[in-house]
């Protein structure tokens, strides 16, 4: 393995240097550490499969990251895979453990590729990783064979022909931070792309005062429905605070009386309601919390 840059001789070297385990020394090791928390079996573990993770964290280099980062990130994956192996399997650690150093560098590259994150689902990281290969594979194939490249792509990987359109805008642009300036100049007053966004929601300030003023204004309500007989009350709830609205002749019918009068009990009702409310609405408090 030749010297990488970004990844010091001294690590490469000691993962050239580190002698290849036999089966059997392997399983001594790992059982070793799951059972009794041996480190030094832990570390001759971890020692002699860095240069796995060297060669794996090196096949993720095109993405623009640190090679020192993508080694440090495959060493986690590493040793998280010492803490699941099980020696009783007859499974080589390093067949175990590629999977957890590939997983723990892609989670990587994925965090840090962009400051947005992506490919949160398994099959969003198997585009993430796999649409350039498969498109550059396409770009060289016939047209007869190629075809549509996105439905094709889509179809390798088992997603949607939009997510494929997604992702490859995604790949083919590069973050563009909001409070850059749209005509590059010295001016401090250079409108930004963050002045061209527009947010048809309210203001923070104008949740805040209709909350406060809703939370008001049903306090205002519940105490001037206090002022209403129980016959009132039960009038203006069905007729006025209720989802299903009851006619006059229904409700007339369940209180044994004409349809006429609940009118006019609820006209009266309504009008003790109205004054109430003009009242609460005069009081020093409110003036004062309306100033």
């Amino acid at each position: 393995m030749a010297y990488l840059p970004g990844v010091g001789r001294e690590l490469v070297k000691a993962a050239m240097d580190a002698p290849f385990l036999e089966r059997e020394e392997e399983k001594r090791l790992a059982v070793a550490w799951k059972d009794h928390k041996d480190t030094d079996a832990l570390d001759k573990l971890a020692s002699a499969h860095m240069r796995l993770v060297i060669a794996l964290a090196v096949r993720f280099r095109h993405y623009g990251l640190p090679v020192a980062d993508l080694v440090q990130e495959g060493h986690v994956g590493l040793l998280e895979a010492a803490a699941r192996f099980a020696p009783e399997r007859d499974v080589r650690f390093s067949t175990y453990a590629t999977w957890w150093i590939r997983a723990s560098i892609q989670d990587y590259v994925l965090r840090n590729w962009s400051i947005v994150r992506g490919g949160t689902s398994s099959s969003q990281k198997a585009l993430f990783f796999n649409l350039r290969r498969l498109r550059a594979k396409l770009a060289h194939a016939p047209q007869s064979e190629a075809g549509d490249a996105f439905q094709a792509i889509a179809g390798a990987i088992g997603v949607s022909r939009a997510d494929v359109e997604l992702m490859n805008s995604r790949l083919a642009g590069s973050d563009v931070s909001l409070n850059s300036q749209l005509v590059e100049d010295d001016s401090s007053t250079s409108a930004e792309r963050m002045d061209f966004l527009v947010d048809d929601r309210p203001l923070p300030d104008e949740v805040v005062e209709d909350r406060v003023d809703s939370d008001r204004r049903a306090r205002w309500l519940a105490d001037a429905l206090k002022l209403l007989s129980e016959r009132e009350l039960r009038i203006v709830q069905e007729r006025r605070l209720s989802e299903s609205l009851v006619t006059l002749e229904s409700l007339g019918d369940r209180l044994g009386i004409s349809k006429e009068r609940v009118r006019q009990i609820e006209n009266r009702a309504l009008c003790k309601l109205r004054k109430a409310l003009t009242k609460a609405q005069e009081t020093p408090e409110t003036a004062a919390a309306a100033e």
